[in-house]
């Protein structure tokens, strides 16, 4: 919270200075702060630390990324679109570290704030499917798989979805899931013809 305020105190000043110099007369020195103004106005509205992450998510440094992130002290006081990134993020970044249910439970919170790319919904719907896969929640996972076959529209993704709708056929159900517990881990008896 002090970060952004700081950050709104530095681009409302340089924006004050940037008029004072223009009503002064200064055009040279007015044209430059104008720039100077730009750029503490785009840390207002962008968080350095979730543009870091990203940049580290990009280059396969899981690390780094989740370093950057744990930065982000109060994630309630960023921007709404600020926050929905910082929690898709923290998902990826922690798939392998956390639980399936936090990962989840992160990505759909990042859904539900409204995360503002159609390839990053698709990418995020993907992960929650395949977390509702290993769950046994079949049906679930292929109402998510066919929205982001919709959000997909460049088509960057459409081999990791078919290769998870191969698998979806191979994975058991929740009703033969039960049906083994019954049997304890029995095969079910060949039906005479």
């Amino acid at each position: 919270m002090i970060g952004l305020i700081i950050k709104l105190i530095l681009s409302l000043g340089s924006l004050s200075f940037t008029v004072y110099l223009f009503a002064t007369g200064s055009w040279g020195w007015g044209i430059f702060f104008i720039f100077v103004t730009a750029f503490f106005s785009l840390f207002v509205f962008r968080n350095q630390n979730i543009l870091l992450a990203a940049l580290q998510m990009r280059q396969q440094n899981i690390e780094k990324a989740q370093k950057y992130l744990g930065r982000i002290r109060q994630p309630q006081y960023l921007f709404k679109g600020q926050r929905a990134y910082y929690f898709y993020l923290l998902a990826l970044a922690s798939q392998e570290s956390s639980k399936m249910s936090q990962t989840e439970a992160m990505l759909r919170k990042a859904l539900g704030i409204g995360l503002k790319r159609d390839h990053d919904q698709a990418m995020a719907k993907i992960n929650i499917a395949a977390v509702c896969m290993q769950t046994g929640r079949r049906k679930e996972a292929e109402t998510l798989l066919n929205e982001a076959k919709k959000l997909d529209s460049k088509g960057l993704m459409t081999e990791y979805i078919k290769g998870l709708k191969k698998q979806m056929g191979r994975t058991t159900s929740a009703n033969q899931l039960r049906m083994a517990q019954m049997n304890k881990g029995k095969k079910a008896p060949k039906k005479m013809r």
